[in-house]
């Protein structure tokens, strides 16, 4: 078949070479330059497990359980987040409590772990020519008090239930394992994963992209998509005459307002959550993460990259004032300098600083599969966790289009789940 992908985030650059490895005629449509360059270019860069995310899931932090404005961590609603911001947020807030939220996060993980399991496979697949992916092993996740292990109470049943290796630890433990974190910080303890993962992100799209064309993907970038249509599938790209005709269409990138609405009549509850990320150049290897790191009771992230440290938090709906996204940055790098002191150059004119938005259903679920219209499938919704999902969503969809039995039950993430 010829098929459309719209977008080439991490997403659509996996589900672009899965559907170019079954044979299908494939061409992403891609509003930037290049591959990877919105929220694929800011992700933390957590990989495993994917359930331990920040915003992976309603109902995996207690503390979604009383969001309101006192809470630091909760999901936060600014400027023009309007109605439809905070309707959104109940159905979240809503999403944690309800009697399916248990079996909700036992199909997150079960995806996290078949995800990691197609990464893993495609990075031994590309060995050969691959690029640096700046991959770091084992994961801390730091409790500054004792009682803050409830905090993440269902993840850990979740992560326990599914067999991934855990183990509580105290303080000096931690430090061991993290050498870099300061003695003066209140540590009560941690909980060490040894099995977690991180790597860059859009290291791994750059390569997969070249995986993809080299099976006949054609990428066209610089392409805004106007219009999507159904019957027969195509999209209408800015400054190109007629439909770009299509057998069927895959999209892989956030909701485009009224396109989706007027277009194909799809109303789907999806929000833009913005999150935040700064990149910053190490200082002093033992001073810095070794590993992931998560500090749980401000849901912020720190992970190594290479010769750099990625640390990322936040999520808000709307548009903040430019002052209220500076103290957003400035509390990623208090995080930083408090946990990791003298480990990175917070100074240094090579920090990098990203706020992005990350397409998010209320119930943490992708939706993936088909959308109801003719011809038209979708692989979109995976918030925070798109990296750690990418590959498996993929070939979960690839295997939907070609009507073969997927490796996953699809009923938690089917997109009729909100019609």
């Amino acid at each position: 078949m010829r098929i459309a992908i719209v977008g080439a985030g991490i997403v659509g650059v996996a589900t672009a070479y899965e559907l170019a490895r079954d044979g299908h005629q494939v061409t992403v449509w891609e509003q930037r330059s290049a591959v990877a360059e919105e929220a694929s270019f800011g992700t933390a860069g957590w990989l495993s497990p994917s359930l331990l995310i920040p915003w992976a899931a309603p109902g995996v932090w207690q503390s979604d359980r009383s969001w309101g404005a006192a809470d630091t961590a909760a999901i936060r609603l600014a400027r023009g987040a309007g109605w439809g911001g905070r309707l959104w947020r109940w159905r979240w807030a809503r999403a944690g409590r309800q009697p399916q939220a248990a079996q909700r996060l036992q199909a997150l993980q079960a995806l996290g772990q078949y995800s990691l399991g197609r990464t893993q496979a495609l990075l031994q697949q590309f060995q050969a020519e691959q690029l640096p992916t700046e991959a770091s092993h084992g994961a801390l996740v730091l409790l500054r008090r004792a009682q803050d292990m409830q905090l993440l109470q269902p993840a850990w049943e979740c992560l326990r239930a599914s067999g991934q290796e855990l183990h509580e630890v105290d303080a000096d433990t931690a430090r061991l394992i993290e050498p870099g974190l300061s003695q003066d910080t209140p540590l009560a303890g941690a909980v060490h994963l040894p099995q977690g993962l991180a790597m860059n992100c859009r290291l791994f799209a750059w390569q997969l992209r070249q995986a993809a064309q080299e099976l006949g993907v054609q990428f066209q970038f610089a392409s805004t998509v106007t219009a999507l249509q159904s019957r027969p599938c195509g999209v209408q790209v800015a400054g190109r005459s007629g439909l770009q005709a299509a057998d069927a269409l895959v999209l892989c990138a956030p909701p485009l307002g009224a396109v989706w609405a007027d277009s194909l009549r799809l109303q789907l509850p999806l929000v833009a959550l913005h999150g935040y990320t700064i990149s910053v150049p190490l200082r002093e290897d033992i001073h810095a993460p070794q590993g992931s790191v998560l500090d749980p009771l401000h849901r912020i992230s720190m992970t190594r990259q290479g010769l750099r440290v990625r640390v990322s938090g936040g999520a808000e709906i709307g548009t903040p004032a430019p002052a209220a996204q500076q103290k957003s940055l400035q509390t990623l790098f208090l995080a930083l300098s408090g946990w990791f002191p003298g480990g990175a150059h917070t100074s240094s004119p090579q920090v990098q600083t990203w706020r992005g938005a990350r397409a998010m259903s209320p119930d943490g679920a992708p939706l993936l599969g088909a959308s109801g219209q003719p011809g038209i499938w979708l692989n979109i919704g995976h918030g925070g966790s798109g990296w750690a999902q990418a590959c498996g969503s993929a070939r979960l969809l690839a295997d939907q289009i070609a009507g073969r039995p997927t490796a996953l039950e699809m009923q938690a993430f089917a997109p009729q789940r909100f019609v």
